[in-house]
């Protein structure tokens, strides 16, 4: 079987001595040495000044959007994992969606302003697959509008867009460490912000809103995360390189084998170093990516619909129409993508397709 992506599992050995560690500190949990330690190698690797590793991607985005959205309307893209527009509902915003740019797959920056309005008091926009968006233009409307920056960067471990981190962009940026992403914790995330006064709340926010055992900042929940799975990040990120130049080979074995007359990819925009942390085809026709899904599962290979459906068309967002959304949506299939796959199964997945559209 072989799926859209496989957990990548270091070496049992590596695992074991770093859970030792935790049976040696007796320490399970509330920012234990593992914990610590990890934030401090995360931010030697990615070239960050701050990190804040939480126990998913999904409550970084909550609290930022507790603490920074207001209740008002939040300016998203329909083109993400339902998890980021769930994370505004949940929290009392508004979405509001504007469509996405066909090419990049990241939300259409031309189209932000007309969505404003005085209620709007956050943009909230996907880096696609890793992807970034044109963070500049989206820098220059909110600091034109008065409005915050949240990026959901779940896909984006280690791309750099201009020299810098994307995780350095906006006020807040947050990413994922399920077990399904290119580096994991078996399931957390992480918060970044440059700002030391913001960091400081949203910091008391994902630990109950402690000031010490016995004081409080203010309002705050649970989005700490164990040792156990600091030791599976400290276990995990020695191996990146090994990681990210198996996923090189195998985009480039796509690259190579796929016939790209009828079909379009993602284009990563100039100036990225891309992590290839997923490989996206977009066909023709909804018929042929149904045919080809098909053809694929029946010999045991899965590919993924993602990211579908279109968010504006969920029952509790109440979107309008978001017809290039709606669209690549329906068209786009996620391929399998891991450091260990073969060249051989690739080719193979390649010519399928070729032979199935």
């Amino acid at each position: 079987m072989i799926n859209v992506t496989k957990t990548f599992f270091p070496p049992l050995a590596d695992y074991q001595q770093q859970v030792q560690r935790i049976w040696d500190n007796q320490w399970l949990t509330n920012r234990g040495a593992l914990v610590k330690e990890l934030e401090e190698k995360l931010k030697e690797y990615l070239s960050v000044s701050n990190i804040l590793v939480m126990n998913n991607g999904t409550i970084p985005i909550q609290i930022a959007l507790k603490i920074l959205g207001n209740g008002g309307e939040i300016i998203t893209t329909p083109f993400s994992y339902v998890a980021t527009t769930a994370a505004i509902v949940w929290e009392h915003c508004t979405p509001v969606f504007v469509d996405i740019d066909p090419e990049h797959l990241t939300i259409d920056e031309t189209k932000i302003e007309a969505a404003i309005t005085p209620r709007t008091t956050c943009i909230l926009a996907t880096h696609v697959f890793g992807n970034p968006c044109h963070v500049e233009a989206i820098e220059a409307i909110a600091q034109k509008h008065n409005l915050h920056v949240i990026y959901d960067a779940a896909h984006a471990f280690g791309v750099t867009y201009k020299g810098k981190s994307i995780f350095t962009y906006g006020n807040v940026s947050t990413c994922s460490f399920h077990a399904t992403k290119l580096f994991h914790t078996g399931e957390g995330g992480a918060l970044f912000c440059e700002d030391d006064t913001l960091r400081h709340t949203l910091t008391y926010s994902h630990n109950f809103g402690h000031n010490g055992p016995l004081d409080f900042h203010g309002l705050g929940i649970n989005g700490k995360i164990s040792e156990l799975q600091g030791a599976m990040g400290l276990s995990v990120l020695p191996y990146m390189r090994t990681i990210l130049e198996g996923r090189k080979r195998v985009v480039e074995g796509y690259e190579k084998y796929l016939d790209f007359s009828n079909l379009q990819t993602l284009k990563v925009r100039e100036n990225t170093n891309w992590n290839y942390s997923y490989y996206p085809v977009i066909f023709e026709t909804e018929a042929q990516l149904l045919n080809v899904q098909a053809a694929l599962n029946a010999v045991q290979i899965y590919p993924r619909r993602y990211f579908y459906p279109s968010l504006n068309t969920i029952e509790y967002t109440k979107g309008t129409s978001m017809p290039i959304s709606e669209s690549i949506a329906s068209r786009i299939l996620c391929l399998p993508l891991y450091a260990e796959l073969s060249d051989d199964v690739v080719y193979r997945i390649s010519n399928l397709i070729s032979t199935s559209k």
